[in-house]
Order: structure tokens, then C-alpha cells, then sequence
């Protein structure tokens, strides 16, 4: 099983279902159909890829499984190379779930140029699984640099009206990260010798040379997580894209800068992440607190909705750095749950935009006398987004919490105000959509929603219940690979230690 190339077939099998859209040709309301399908089950086909590498996954070690190498330049010592731990196997289930989703939200609402739509989906796809699968450093690049390319049609030709603007915006500004971090590679290139992520993460670097690779992967990261203040790309991306555009968007490309920060700060850089973990947890807080009063203020959903990723996102920063087991594991943990509730909120609002095509929060009005299920499905995933007990964004930001506390108890309180910010908008936002009198004509005639429509809610009802109610099987995955990251942070740490003593 270790030699059988299963992780670059779950990579490249949206690929070949891209290929056969390509070639579809004839009546333009047959290509359109076949299509559609073609990318439903190619998707679906993948997910259940997806589900066997998750039932044969070994939670009992920290090493990376399924390991696929092929030699590419071996004269630089640069080859192809896959693999998943704990921590990238989630991710990888995430992207997997929420593809097909995304198709089945777009399968009325997209009717414009759907074929080469499926295509940007697919091959979407395909690089986000390629980004968290790759175990070597130029790979890992190649695939989270491609990501840009679908997102950036995916806005700019689908998009609202100031679509060109957004795209535009969300390309240059995670470009200009993404350069530093070229160089950054380059630099551990020649100071390692090889870009095989598993060696890097053993080879020490000098701790003035760590200092400049942290910022530099920092400034990458940073702008795709996004943290304050380089977070503004985030709200024109997410009003402008089409709803499946946004769903991915908070989903998964949100993770990117959560899972860099896991995979390559922390572990390689150890002694630079200490230095500025002052920093994260400054630029983190006031992200928590500051995007909470910004969301507060906004008259559009999606707006908002993408304000509060930000806030969410400063949780996970908080307790990436606060290097314990329960931080970790909670910033892991918040990552998954805001990647199904977020991706959630923004097919909520699809799902009414569709209806009258408003996302402005006074349109909007006593829709649970027209809509009882939809105002049903909305109250569950603002409760998931609000920390309620019970659903899976509480576990996160628990363990977040409790993380923060043993590193620092000011952090955690100020932290904590977040939450309490965060259940201010959201029961503002479903108090203004949902409840009160039914008074505007464009509301009296909405219907619920279709059997579509629900389809696509019911495996994220049950994801948001059973992460919250039974968050075992997730944590008992990531949790070998987290205690054996923090173990080697630790020798790292301990070892500079060592060697600063003696030169005193």
C-alpha cells in the first residue's frame, strides 16, 4: 500500500474529469448537462478515494503515509513526492467533501459558460489536494501558487459586478506574499541541500537565517490566512465570487496559511517562531476583536460572513503559537469547523440570493413564515458559528482557549472577548433575516428550499453536529502527528539552548 500511488491519483483525478469536459462538444444545452455531471461524479468519485485513504489511515504514528516518490531533477536533488500526516489528512478530506458540494450549489445558478466553470472547479481541485499532499518544498510551491490561477477566473468571470476589481485585488495581494516565499526557498535550498519537506524539518538553520525564512513564509501566510491587516482582499473576493467561488474560498484557501504556518514555521523555524509569537498573538487579537466590530457594522451578508472568517482565523493563529498539544489541535480543529461552517453560511446565502438577488441584510425579513426549513438550517450553522456547545465550532475554540491559558492568561482573556463579539453579530444577522413581520412584496411569494438545496446542507448538518458532539475520530487523528511537532519544537529549542550556554 505505501508504494501504490494512491495520493497522486486522489491529485490527478479531477484533472482527467477536466480533460473529458474539454471534449465535450454539440448542442449547447447538452454540453451544459454533461458537464455538469461529468464534474458531479468525478468529484463524487474522488471523495470516496478520499474515504478509503481515511479508513486506512494508521493514527498510531507521526510518520508521513502513503508516501509516492518519483525522481524529477535529480541533479538539484528536487523530486516528486506525497504524502499526508495527522494534521494534512484532514484537509485533504475537507477539499474532497466540499468539491461536489460546490458543483450542486453552481448546477442552476451558473448557466453561463458552465463547461469551462466545471473545468476551474476541477483543476481548483486538484492543485488544493496537490498543495496539501506535497512533501517536497518546489511541489508544495508549484501547487499553491496554481491555486491562484481557477480562483482568479472563478471571480473574475462569474463574479458580481466589481468582479475584475476583486480578483485583481485577491491575485497581486497574495502574489506579492508568495514572492518572498520563493526566495525563502531558495535560501534553504542552498543552506540544506535538498527541498524534501521531511529532511527540512530535521536540518537546523542557523538562528539569524531563521528570523528572515520566518518572515518571509510569514508574509505569505499571512495574507492567505488572512490576518490583519493584509485581510481586505477577503471581503471584495467574497462579495464578488459566485457562491461555490466563496464557499472554497473560506473553506479551503483560508487553510492554506494555517496549514504553512504547521507545517513549515513552526517545525523548521522553531526558534524564530518563539522570538515572534508576541507579534502573532498581538496581530491575532486584534483581528479577533477588531473584524468582530467590523462584521457588527456591515449591511451586506457576505460581507459580514467574510469579516468573521478573519476573526475565526485569528483563533487558529492564537493557538498554533501557543505550542501546546490542546492549542494546536484546537487551531486544527477550528480550521476543519470553520472550513464546513463557513462554507455553510455562504450557500445560506445563496440560497436567498438565488431567490431575489439581494445580499443586503434589509432586504431581508420574516422569512420563517415563508421559509421554516431554511430558518432551521440557517439557526444550526450560526449556532456552529457562534461556539455553541454541542456543535463543532465550540470544541475549537475551547481547546484554543485552554491552550492560550497555559501560555498566556491575557491572550485567552482577550481572546475570549471574541466569542462574545462573535454571538453579537451572528444572532444580529439571523434576528434581522429570519424573525419579524413579513412586509416586503419581493418576500411574498419565496418558496423554501428545494430537495437540491437540502441535499447539499445535509452532510454539513451532520459534520457540524457530530464534530461538536463526537470530536474523537478528528483529534485522535491529528493528535500523534501535533504531539510529535511539538516534541521536535521542543529538542529544537532546547538544543539552541544548549549551544548558547556553551558559547558563554
Amino acid at each position: 500500500m505505501a508504494q501504490f500511488p494512491i495520493l497522486t491519483i486522489l491529485t490527478f483525478l479531477p484533472l482527467v474529469g477536466a480533460v473529458f469536459i474539454l471534449i465535450i462538444f454539440g448542442d449547447e444545452d447538452v454540453v451544459k448537462r454533461n458537464a455538469r455531471y461529468v464534474a458531479l461524479w468525478t468529484s463524487l468519485a474522488n471523495f470516496a478515494l478520499s474515504l478509503f485513504v481515511w479508513f486506512h489511515f494508521d493514527t498510531t504514528t507521526a510518520d508521513f503515509q502513503f508516501v509516492h516518490t518519483l525522481t524529477w531533477m535529480p541533479d538539484f536533488n528536487i523530486g516528486y513526492k506525497m504524502g499526508i500526516d495527522g494534521i494534512s489528512m484532514l484537509f485533504v478530506m475537507l477539499t474532497t467533501l466540499l468539491t461536489p458540494i460546490c458543483i450542486l450549489a453552481s448546477w442552476e445558478n451558473i448557466d453561463d459558460r458552465v463547461k469551462e466553470y466545471m473545468i476551474s472547479f476541477l483543476v481548483l481541485e486538484t492543485f488544493m489536494i496537490g498543495m496539501f499532499c506535497a512533501l517536497d518544498l518546489v511541489v508544495f510551491y508549484i501547487f499553491f501558487e496554481a491555486v491562484l490561477i481557477p480562483m482568479f477566473l472563478i471571480i473574475g468571470i462569474w463574479g458580481g459586478p466589481r468582479r475584475v476589481y476583486a480578483s485583481f485585488k485577491f491575485f497581486l495581494y497574495t502574489l506579492a506574499g508568495s514572492v518572498l516565499m520563493l526566495l525563502a526557498i531558495m535560501a534553504m535550498y542552498f543552506d540544506a541541500g535538498t527541498t524534501d519537506i521531511q529532511g527540512l524539518m530535521v536540518h537546523r538553520f542557523p538562528a539569524e537565517l531563521q528570523t528572515w525564512l520566518w518572515l518571509a513564509f510569514f508574509a505569505s501566510f499571512a495574507v492567505k490566512i488572512p490576518m490583519w491587516p493584509v485581510h481586505t482582499w477577503l471581503p471584495d473576493a467574497h462579495v464578488e465570487a459566485p457562491t461555490a467561488g466563496s464557499v472554497i474560498l473560506a473553506a479551503v484557501l483560508l487553510k492554506f496559511g494555517g496549514y504553512g504556518l504547521l507545517r513549515f514555521s513552526l517545525p523548521m523555524f522553531p526558534e524564530a517562531s518563539v522570538m515572534f509569537t508576541p507579534l502573532i498573538y498581538t496581530l491575532s487579537i486584534i483581528a479577533v476583536i477588531y473584524t468582530s466590530l467590523v462584521a457588527l457594522a456591515q449591511e451586506d451578508m457576505k460581507k459580514l460572513i467574510a469579516y468573521s472568517s478573519v476573526a475565526h482565523m485569528g483563533f487558529v493563529t492564537i493557538g498554533a503559537f501557543t505550542l501546546t498539544v490542546q492549542g494546536i489541535e484546537g487551531a486544527i480543529f477550528v480550521m476543519l469547523a470553520h472550513g464546513v461552517i463557513s462554507a455553510a453560511l455562504f450557500l445560506i446565502v445563496g440560497v436567498v440570493y438565488d431567490r431575489i438577488h439581494s445580499r443586503e441584510i434589509a432586504a431581508y425579513g420574516g422569512l420563517v413564515h415563508r421559509m421554516p426549513g431554511y430558518s432551521l438550517i440557517f439557526m444550526i450553522f450560526m449556532l456552529g458559528s457562534v461556539g455553541l456547545p454541542g456543535t463543532a465550532g465550540f470544541v475549537g475554540e475551547f481547546l484554543v482557549l485552554v491552550g492560550a491559558f497555559k501560555a498566556n492568561t491575557w491572550v485567552a482573556a482577550l481572546a475570549a472577548t471574541g466569542l462574545i463579539l462573535g454571538a453579537a453579530y451572528m444572532l444580529y444577522l439571523y434576528r434581522r433575516v429570519i424573525f419579524g413581520s413579513l412586509t416586503k412584496d419581493s418576500l411574498a411569494a419565496i418558496k423554501d428550499m428545494s430537495l437540491r438545496e437540502v441535499a447539499i446542507f445535509a452532510p454539513l448538518i451532520v459534520l457540524v453536529i457530530l464534530m461538536g458532539v463526537y470530536p474523537a475520530p478528528f483529534l485522535d487523528i491529528m493528535h500523534v502527528s501535533v504531539a510529535n511537532m511539538i516534541t521536535n519544537i521542543e529538542s529544537a529549542l532546547n538544543a539552541s539552548a544548549a549551544i548558547s550556554v556553551a558559547g558563554n
